[in-house]
């Protein structure tokens, strides 16, 4: 992360910076500072209001140069729509604008006096973190295999004007950032790059550059010894050899941890049920799950959150080959359930099956996986909320608040018993799909029983984890949501304590 975050005491008619960012609301109603900017310049703003050169109607901005009596080099007027407090939705849309604006501006420090804003039920240091990683996600960009156009992002420094007390969303913002950029990044690469091999070298790196973590990486020999013959399966078509990452951060003295475990197919064809309804393209993000995990495990370890915690990665690329696992094939899991694949291209829940039946050696007090595991929770969700799947009420509750906190949100789908006859067979334990209908249900099903007696959730992210198109990057979902809820945890455990 380039940009950098900090706090002062500012007034916005006396700050010198490249640009000020402040708010009025629909009606003309001005913000304390947009007031302050208007009085100084003599009623600028207010002529451009009474003119109807701008609004204040939500996500709308409007750019002012030079203003008299202005120190700032740029005014930056944003819409707040309706008079009163914000609902946390419309404060977040807010500072998106924010954010898009200024990294599309030659400034290189900016403040912004969006804080004194008042949010229904947030306090300060919510809203400080809020517009840091609005502002963090709008200065990423991809330049790993192409040449940066024009002159990029020129913002480096964006200064809140708040009180000191709220440092520590800035704090939460840059780790959340930090996770979220290195997400991203994985994410983005093209698979020709981003394999199985690199993943593991990437969080080899991680631990080499964070005093406390451990890594271990798991090679075929070492899961066939293990007897994961569902993931193995998945991986016998590629030339690419599977990894299984386990990375571990122990801040939490002798608490059992929480685990996080992520389907990581760095290309996925379908195998012999070759992809051919289109969109092939974008299965370079079906790594979205453990490149998610990952980033929230390194935002803990930046955040040195007071928990323990483990994070394991399944990376395999589902090829067709002479040697490629087959419809009708029966596949032994490492929990010796048998299981009948009746269509290869449902390979992320054969993977995660194993590193699930893993993870749970070390005994974990939770356990949540992230998967881009299906077509059908993006039918039913769309874009917008992640599907959330688990038999345990309060660990459903921690994560949808924790998603609500940080709007990266989810959906509790239910995992009634009612489904799981839909994954019957007569040749195994059960099939890896259950028919057309409630098809995130039934992978949410499958991997319910290899979680058995365990505190553990499910979140399908096939719809949030990338934006669609052909210009479509990674999203950074679920990593704001997965860190709030470990800050969640580690708060709750140490007011138990």
């Amino acid at each position: 992360m380039t940009l950098e975050f900090s706090l002062d005491s500012l007034e916005a008619d006396s700050c010198e910076a490249g640009c000020i960012v402040v708010g009025m609301h629909d009606k003309g109603a001005l913000g304390a500072s947009a007031a302050r900017v208007d009085a100084a310049s003599g009623g600028h703003i207010t002529r451009l209001i009474a003119s109807g050169d701008c609004t204040g109607k939500t996500g709308n901005s409007l750019l002012l140069h030079a203003l008299p009596g202005v120190r700032a080099e740029r005014v930056l007027l944003v819409g707040l729509g309706e008079p009163g407090a914000l609902d946390v939705a419309r404060f977040q849309r807010i500072a998106q604008e924010a954010a898009r604006a200024l990294t599309g501006l030659p400034a290189q420090l900016a403040a912004s006096f969006l804080g004194e804003i008042e949010v229904s039920g947030k306090d300060a240091a919510w809203k400080l973190r809020t517009q840091a990683l609005a502002a963090a996600q709008h200065a990423y960009r991809y330049t790993a295999t192409l040449k940066p156009q024009g002159p990029g992002v020129r913002l480096k420094r964006l200064v809140f004007a708040a009180a000191a007390s709220a440092a520590q969303g800035l704090e939460q913002a840059r780790g959340m950032a930090i996770g979220a950029d290195f997400t991203r990044e994985l994410a983005n690469l093209p698979p020709n790059i981003c394999n199985p091999a690199y993943m593991a070298e990437r969080a080899r790196q991680l631990a080499a550059e964070h005093p406390g973590v451990t890594v271990e990486v798991l090679e075929r020999a070492d899961m066939e010894k293990l007897g994961m013959g569902s993931l193995l399966a998945v991986a016998r078509g590629s030339a690419n050899a599977p990894k299984l990452i386990v990375l571990r951060w122990n801040g939490g003295g002798a608490a059992k941890p929480y685990a996080l475990v992520g389907k990581g197919i760095t290309f996925d064809t379908g195998g012999i049920n070759l992809k051919v309804q289109g969109g092939i393209e974008e299965m370079k993000f079906d790594m979205g799950g453990a490149a998610g995990v990952l980033g929230a495990f390194l935002a803990a370890v930046e955040l040195r959150l007071s928990v323990n915690l483990v994070c394991v990665v399944a990376a395999v690329e589902n090829m067709p080959d002479g040697d490629a696992y087959r419809p009708s094939d029966v596949l032994t899991s490492m929990s010796g359930k048998t299981v009948e694949v009746l269509n290869t291209d449902a390979e992320g829940r054969l993977v995660l099956c194993d590193a699930l039946t893993y993870v749970q050696r070390f005994e974990p007090q939770a356990i949540v996986d992230a998967a881009t595991l299906t077509g059908a929770c993006v039918v039913a969700l769309g874009k917008h909320a992640s599907g959330l799947m688990s038999k345990h009420d309060d660990l459903a509750a921690e994560l949808l608040a924790a998603g609500e906190n940080t709007l990266d949100r989810a959906w509790r789908l239910p995992l009634w018993d009612d489904y799981q006859s839909q994954l019957e067979s007569v040749f195994a334990d059960f099939a890896n799909i259950g028919g057309k209908g409630a098809g995130a249900i039934t992978a949410g099903c499958f991997l319910a029983r290899f979680t058995e007696g365990r505190r553990w959730a499910h979140l399908d992210i096939a719809g949030t984890a990338w934006s669609e198109g052909r210009k479509g990057m990674s999203t950074a979902r679920p990593v704001p949501l997965l860190t709030q809820w470990l800050i969640d945890r580690a708060a709750a455990d140490a007011d138990s304590r």
